[in-house]
């Protein structure tokens, strides 16, 4: 059975590509599951060796949300990202980060291309989104509407640099599609929340590609007991408000009451939250229904 050790060695400036010109590779790694069994037994005492094992004791830590044992592991990756990808990556404040200076060095002749079957239409119902996918015929315009301009900005950028324009200056009308590299070193905490975020389905397309790979591709095999209790608890878990608790034992009684084995729509809005009626409109209510489908007990409209 490899160890940590072996997957480190396999994994380390191992470039696993992402988009078409992107990458994410591990630089360096303190630590790994027993790092974050240690630093919680330091930290709670003997109490803690009450859990059976120290999967049991990660899987407590994580599910009861304490924190700090995480941060006692850092991961430091280097990373090729699209510059618009990147601003939603660099809001996440929790990371050292180191980026390449197009005001030192040339920038990276590399940009982000769209196929013409990857042109997204915007969701209507939320407006930092999409939903669905633009024909193939004004797809193939766009896409070779996009390679013209992304040639003419480049071609501008070598002809300023020609010319002994300063590389600060010259950069200015380089698309935000142009590729950028960092350093990217982050707690075993921080990047559980980065990836939560970012891998889930709301996320943008090209940032959750980043995130899955991250996660599934150089966090699973360092971290194999975090990465399990992880998708249990964050990725595949479920998270139930206090109106969400009111919502299911109303409907619960109705149910009772009825015989029904699965509420309708109708039990449903007689059993929301008292909140909710008024709105036309209610993320919550909505988000509410979502998780009653998932968990079979609302039948999907």
């Amino acid at each position: 059975m490899p160890t940590n050790a072996d997957q480190v060695a396999e994994l380390r400036w191992k470039k696993v590509p992402v988009l078409d010109d992107g990458f994410v590779c591990l630089v360096d790694v303190m630590g790994d599951d027993q790092a974050v069994v240690q630093a919680a037994r330091v930290s709670y005492g003997e109490g803690t060796r009450k859990v059976s094992d120290d999967r049991g004791l990660i899987r407590y830590l994580l599910r009861h949300r304490h924190t700090t044992p995480f941060e006692m592991a850092e991961i430091k990756f280097l990373v090729r990202v699209p510059m618009d990808c990147w601003r939603q990556w660099i809001r996440h404040r929790t990371a050292n980060v180191n980026e390449y200076s197009t005001r030192y060095s040339l920038a990276i002749d590399a940009m982000q291309t769209t196929t013409p079957d990857e042109w997204r239409t915007q969701a209507t119902s939320n407006r930092q989104g999409s939903a669905g996918w633009l024909d193939g015929e004004a797809g193939a315009k766009l896409t070779a509407s996009e390679a013209e301009f992304q040639q003419q900005a480049r071609a501008l950028y070598e002809q300023r640099i020609e010319l002994g324009v300063a590389r600060e200056q010259a950069r200015k009308d380089l698309p935000l599609s142009t590729y950028t590299e960092a350093y990217w070193k982050i707690d075993l905490h921080n990047l559980l929340h980065f990836l939560a975020l970012r891998m889930d389905s709301h996320a943008q397309l090209e940032i959750r590609e980043y995130a899955t790979v991250i996660g599934e591709q150089i966090l699973r095999p360092l971290f194999p007991v975090v990465w399990e209790a992880f998708v249990d608890y964050r990725t595949e878990g479920m998270f139930l408000s206090r109106l969400d608790r009111g919502v299911i034992g109303r409907l619960m009684e109705r149910l009772a009451t009825s015989g029904k084995s699965h509420a309708e729509e109708e039990d449903f809005l007689a059993a929301q939250d008292p909140t909710w009626v008024d709105l036309a409109h209610a993320r919550e209510r909505d988000e509410c229904r979502a998780k009653l489908v998932e968990l079979g007990i609302l039948r999907a409209s």
